[in-house]
């Protein structure tokens, strides 16, 4: 068993190579910031986007569910296709959560870790009392890494984690290195039965979140992880091995970047259907046009008529009315799925769609 070193490092793991990816990441993520605050409603974006990295997220553990599934569940009414579908709603409806609770206190807690895990799981089993968790090859079954076993020793390190993410003076660290090794404790750690990896990527989320670098939770960065899931794996156990954390930091803020150019790519490609759809809605439709009906149309890519109604305060016929107009000015796609009708805004569903085929 891995004897796990409390933080911060006893080492100076900020490297002139690890100095030039940090400037890089952070140039990518203040655009991605301004970019989120020039979209008027921003509930939008956390909408859709907080769904894309919950099913990203889901898919590292092998939860794997499609875009048809994902947006015919709706957690609202907690209607869900599949249980892969409901476990990424449960993901995305933590991630909203936990960003609402660390703007309102500028803090991550160690009850806040617990909420996120237990809306995940839906189980408030709390951290692991029971010995026995060890981390196992799928394809082998071979044993690759014992966490701590103790419950005495997971609660001490979990109090010294929790002190680290909110005792700025505790290390001089960028945020960004920071985020990278607490990720890295958090996963060493284990603290849960179940969840631990979902957990700790909305850890990552959060931390930039409380350190003002993200404005809503939308940064991507569980499909970076997910399509280089084998390094992902064997930079988290080498730095175990060997002490050698500079790999692994760079790893994380290689993800950082390139998952914060690609969400400015697709906000901005969202924005201009929304200025498309606003535009032909305000010259077609006038006497139904609204920012809200706009609004509808970009936060569900597959709309139905319950949601116009409750997001609008209208009745079924008016919502009804609405759609049916869409349909004919070719904005909307109608499509009977079993008993349900939805209609579907493809441009934003095929925006959503290619991000995961890049």
């Amino acid at each position: 068993m891995t004897t796990i070193k409390p933080l911060p490092l006893d080492q100076d793991i900020e490297s002139k190579v690890v100095l030039k990816k940090l400037a890089r990441a952070h140039q990518a993520l203040a655009e991605l910031k301004g970019v989120v605050a020039s979209i008027p409603n921003q509930s939008i974006l956390i909408s859709t986007l907080s769904l894309q990295e919950a099913k990203d997220s889901s898919a590292i553990e092998n939860i794997i569910t499609t875009h048809d599934d994902l947006y015919r569940s709706d957690s609202a009414t907690r209607q869900f296709v599949t249980v892969a579908a409901k476990e990424v709603h449960n993901y995305a409806t933590a991630l909203r959560n936990s960003f609402e609770q660390v703007k309102r206190t500028g803090l991550l807690t160690n009850n806040d870790i617990l909420e996120i895990q237990a809306s995940i799981e839906e189980s408030r089993a709390g951290f692991r009392k029971l010995p026995g968790t060890a981390l196992k090859n799928d394809l082998t079954g071979a044993t690759v890494y014992t966490p701590p076993q103790h419950p005495d020793e997971i609660i001490a390190l979990m109090s010294n984690l929790e002190r680290f993410i909110n005792e700025d003076a505790l290390c001089d660290w960028d945020v960004l290195t920071k985020m990278a090794v607490i990720h890295h404790q958090f996963e060493s750690i284990h603290p849960f039965y179940d969840g631990n990896g979902r957990t700790g990527r909305i850890i990552n989320i959060m931390y930039l979140v409380q350190h003002d670098l993200l404005g809503s939770p939308v940064l991507y960065l569980s499909r970076y992880i997910n399509q280089n899931k084998a390094e992902y794996y064997r930079l988290l156990q080498s730095t175990r091995d060997t002490d050698d954390w500079q790999p692994w930091v760079l790893f994380m803020l290689e993800g950082v970047e390139q998952t914060a150019n690609q969400t400015v790519l697709l906000i901005e490609h969202i924005k201009g259907a929304m200025q498309v759809f606003k535009q032909k809605m305000r010259t077609e439709l006038p006497r139904i046009y609204s920012q809200d009906l706009l609004n509808n149309l970009f936060r569900h890519p597959y709309t139905k008529i319950e949601f116009v109604m409750i997001e609008m305060s209208v009745g079924r016929i008016t919502a009804t009315r609405y759609l049916d107009e869409l349909i004919r000015i070719g904005l909307l796609e109608k499509r009977k799925i079993g008993r349900e009708n939805y209609y579907i805004n493809t441009t934003l569903y095929e925006l959503l769609g290619n991000v995961h085929k890049k």
